[in-house]
């Protein structure tokens, strides 16, 4: 029977950054989650806030050549209705930045946090799936899959949406779906993207191209399930075609790049993200549509604020009620940024004519309101950004007064 402060249980990005994060505060980690020999194509954009953190964990350096910065970020309504936003363009400049973030393959981030935790001398690695857990007020014990069990003071779980921490501490999730599927592809162009993201709008929902390093781009094309599966059949060469033609040769010619792959659209939120000597992240916490670049953003600081409340600081014991300062703490976040890319999808969905009324507005204020715009691009960077922003102004001009 081994014995572990914490265990991160689930393997993936989540997972690993959190295994690595506690760990470097000087705890001492079982990383449990079986070797997976699946490949992900995805990428994924990380903000400003994001990358910061990967580079106080070391790694940053051996991700960055593989990723593209996103210096620009553009709305365009694509849709064929009555009223239709204007172009609303976002640019890092106008709020002090280079970048908002960087777009990275997953398979890149993964490789390097894999290596991470592999040279880290606080974390082991237990291959094995989990079998049970058992939670009470000093300690949770965790039966694997070859019969062996662990202590643990605390656990994480970043086991996915059927996550088993979850479920054995009693915690309910709800989950919503949408009639929509998310085609999923790399693609090279002959005209250069200028570090330049556009999210065409579309009645089927957001079809979003995310720069990669040299002539290549990313995409997000979400449509009706049907839809999806037709595209995802077509040959290479009149995929291609069709991507560019929905992109309106922005990038000039198209061709598409390895398997494409379609991912049906779903959210799901825990009822808690913590409880007693448990912290749910990642998708055992949260899980919604890929739109605003908002999904592993939202784990890692689910990360950066356990990272603060489990730090080893002295010989400071974890508190048994460590899950719930956790869910307090995070609530607002989450749920804030669940629900409002909740209602994002749905008002591209609505051709209700006063929701599209709405949407154009609140773009075409965007547009024209430079200040709300750079307020909300703060925020989109980091949570708090803005207003703290707002009220270091406020004070400023307080004290230029005096």
């Amino acid at each position: 029977m081994q014995h572990f402060e914490i265990a991160v249980v689930g393997g993936g990005l989540a997972g690993s950054v959190a295994a690595l994060a506690l760990a470097r505060t000087g705890r001492k980690i079982a990383l449990i989650a079986p070797a997976s020999g699946k490949t992900d194509e995805r990428t994924t954009a990380l903000m400003d806030q994001s990358i910061h953190f990967l580079e106080r964990l070391g790694v940053w350096e051996d991700i960055v050549p593989s990723a593209a910065p996103l210096s620009i970020m553009q709305i365009v309504d694509g849709t064929k209705r009555l009223l239709r936003a204007p172009t609303a363009q976002f640019r890092a400049q106008d709020v002090g930045l280079y970048a908002f973030g960087y777009n990275i393959p997953n398979k890149i981030l993964l490789e390097t946090l894999d290596g991470a935790v592999s040279a880290e001398p606080n974390i082991v690695k237990l291959e094995q799936n989990v079998g049970t857990l058992d939670y009470s007020d000093e300690r949770a014990a965790i039966t694997l899959s070859d019969g062996s069990t662990v202590i643990v003071d605390f656990v994480i779980g970043a086991d996915g949406r059927k996550s088993k921490c979850r479920e054995a501490a009693g915690i309910g999730v709800r989950r919503w779906s949408y009639p929509q599927s998310a085609l999923v592809l790399n693609f090279a162009h002959t005209l250069p993207h200028g570090n330049v993201s556009t999210e065409f709008h579309t009645e089927t929902g957001p079809f979003t191209q995310v720069p990669l390093p040299g002539l290549r781009s990313s995409l997000v094309w979400v449509v009706k399930p049907q839809e999806a599966q037709r595209l995802i059949e077509l040959p290479a060469e009149d995929l291609s075609r069709a991507v560019e033609d929905r992109m309106q040769s922005l990038l000039g010619k198209v061709t598409v790049e390895g398997t494409p792959q379609v991912w049906p659209l779903s959210s799901m939120m825990a009822d808690r993200f913590g409880k007693g000597r448990l912290a749910l992240i990642g998708e055992a916490a949260h899980a919604f549509p890929p739109i605003g670049a908002q999904g592993l953003n939202l784990s890692l600081r689910d990360i950066i604020e356990l990272a603060g409340l489990l730090a080893a600081t002295g010989d400071r014991p974890i508190l048994k009620d460590a899950g719930e300062r956790f869910n307090r703490r995070r609530r607002p976040d989450v749920m804030s940024r669940t629900f409002g890319v909740d209602i994002l999808n749905r008002s591209l969905l609505s051709d209700f004519l006063p929701v599209q009324m709405l949407r154009a507005a609140g773009l075409h204020i965007l547009t024209n309101a430079p200040p709300l715009r750079n307020l909300l691009m703060r925020e989109g960077v980091e949570p708090g950004r803005g207003f703290r922003a707002v009220v270091d102004a406020l004070r400023l001009r307080n004290e230029v007064r005096r």
